[in-house]
């Protein structure tokens, strides 16, 4: 069963990012460039490189007040 797109932004606004410089802080608060890193060098595998890739993606669109109302949660 594929998780609706609504759990998976549930998801992303709590998710953290397990590693590095910026080890715990929530992947949609990663700053911008750090995300573009990542794209240009290639997103892990599985679903921590899923969540970043779609961080970049509303980010790099400004689509950021999507997640506001899911911080909440």
């Amino acid at each position: 069963m594929q998780p609706s797109e609504h759990t998976i932004l549930l998801e992303l606004v709590k998710a953290q990012m397990p590693f590095g410089k910026y080890k715990g802080r929530k992947i949609v608060d990663l700053p911008e460039d750090y995300l573009l890193w990542f794209k240009q060098k290639g997103f892990p595998p599985g679903k921590l490189g899923e969540q970043l890739a779609l961080a970049y993606e509303i980010r790099s669109n400004g689509l950021e007040y999507l997640l506001k109302p899911l911080k909440r949660f």
